[in-house]
């Protein structure tokens, strides 16, 4: 394997990566944000809050989303184990 096939794994690894964790990742943003917006208007300053709905979200968020994650995940390692080739 060459430097350039290397490079194209890892960039597509990278990819995937992101494509696969920024669903869950911009959820917990958008929640903490928002939590913390309200909690400065009004003042409330309770620590489990953003904690719970967050992990709500994301729960949510994965059963929504999962079957896809999951066919991202088994297309990258399909096509990882198609360009190994066989050892010489």
């Amino acid at each position: 394997m060459n430097d350039v096939a290397v490079i194209d794994v890892l960039r597509h690894m990278f990819t995937t990566g992101v494509k696969i964790a920024a669903p869950i990742l911009l959820v917990a943003l958008v929640i903490g944000i928002l939590v913390s917006l309200v909690q400065t208007v009004t003042q409330i300053q309770e620590a489990s809050i953003p904690f719970l709905l967050k992990l709500g979200a994301v729960a949510v968020v994965l059963m929504l989303t999962g079957p896809w994650m999951l066919a991202e995940m088994r297309s990258f390692v399909t096509q990882l184990w198609s360009q190994i080739g066989p050892t010489t």
